[in-house]
């Protein structure tokens, strides 16, 4: 039986699409009406689905069950597509919904890395504990859109006002001072093992262009900075870091598996951290999927070197996986 791998067109499309055609898997793209013309350009894209909106991804079902489609989930998915883990599909999806779902969730997020024995940021139930700097953070996939700092408990309740968070859902968290480091890992279940794929820094707007700036007239300027992220850039870490990096990810797998079982999460995950300058990792959040710093490594990182004897994305990561599975006749482990 062939099977097609599809994914929104979007995020991190274009390195899951182009793993799956160098894997031998016919490929779909999915896209609002204004992106069309530009996935075209891809040779490894076999077919376009154009859509007025993503939301109208839900109505495909019976359409991509009769091109045995195999979903890939990335960041587009958590930002538009609520409540993923309660949706059922009548086509494959790689990876576990519920998952997805506990992403969303700040708290539940922090519970489960707490529980995983991860160094953590202090979490400030409400404004009036708040005793130290803070960053607030919005719920769900924003690309650190509408991220805030706060110095103080006054200008805290300020800018939450000013800033319209009164009606939404956010977390307010201890600001770590160190370097933020994003560590890209896959977790097979068809091998039971962890692989760290790549490590990467954001690139921010404003607090980058800010930071570029001289102290005094950081202060002349008097501008808020800001965390949506324009891109990323690589990093290779300290090999003494590594065990701990790799113990992380395991406890992370391990948990997640009393939190969702039977399968727990499995395939690409990333855990966005800040090392401080006694070289611990305090663990700032998950993302229970592919994330957009894995794009840096399309032709893949020096971490996959140490596993892979072929240039290996995440992208491609994902689709290796799905053929050993159907080799094994093993592919109902790694589908929801």
């Amino acid at each position: 039986m062939k099977y097609t791998i599809a994914t929104l067109a979007s995020h991190s499309a274009l390195q899951i699409l182009k793993g799956a055609k160098d894997e031998g898997f016919t490929t779909l793209a999915i896209a609002t009406r204004d992106r069309v013309s530009f996935y075209k350009r891809f040779n490894f894209i076999d077919e376009i689905i154009s859509l007025n909106s993503y939301q109208e991804f839900l109505n495909l079902g019976n359409k991509l069950k009769k091109k045995n489609v195999i979903i890939i989930p990335h960041g587009s998915f958590v930002a538009y597509l609520k409540d993923l883990g309660k949706l059922s599909f009548p086509f494959h999806y790689f990876g576990n919904k519920k998952i997805l779902d506990i992403e969303a969730d700040r708290i539940k997020q922090h519970n489960w890395l707490k529980n995983a024995g991860l160094k953590l940021p202090k979490i400030f139930p409400n404004i009036r504990g708040v005793d130290r700097p803070v960053i607030v953070k919005l719920y769900g996939a924003k690309g650190g859109s509408g991220y805030f700092l706060a110095g103080s408990r006054k200008e805290l309740r300020e800018k939450i006002i000013s800033s319209n968070f009164v009606k939404k859902r956010y977390l307010i968290q201890e600001y770590i001072i160190g370097i933020p480091v994003y560590l890209q890992y896959f977790y097979s279940p068809i091998f039971k093992r962890i692989e760290l794929l790549g490590v990467d820094r954001r690139y921010e707007s404003n607090v980058d262009g800010i930071g570029r700036l001289p102290a005094y007239f950081q202060k002349k300027i008097n501008a808020d900075p800001s965390y949506t992220v324009i891109g990323n850039f690589p990093i290779v870490l300290r090999e003494s870091l590594l065990p701990k990096v790799y113990e992380m990810g395991e406890k992370i797998v391990t948990i997640s598996q009393k939190l969702a079982p039977s399968k727990g999460l499995y395939g690409p995950f990333c855990l966005e951290t800040v090392i401080t300058t006694n070289q611990e990792f305090y663990c700032i959040e998950i993302s229970c999927r592919i994330v957009a710093g894995t794009n840096l490594y399309i032709n893949g990182s020096p971490y996959t070197d140490l596993f892979f004897k072929k240039p290996m994305s995440t992208g491609r990561r994902i689709a290796c996986e799905i053929k050993e599975a159907i080799k094994q006749k093993r592919l109902d482990e790694v589908l929801d």
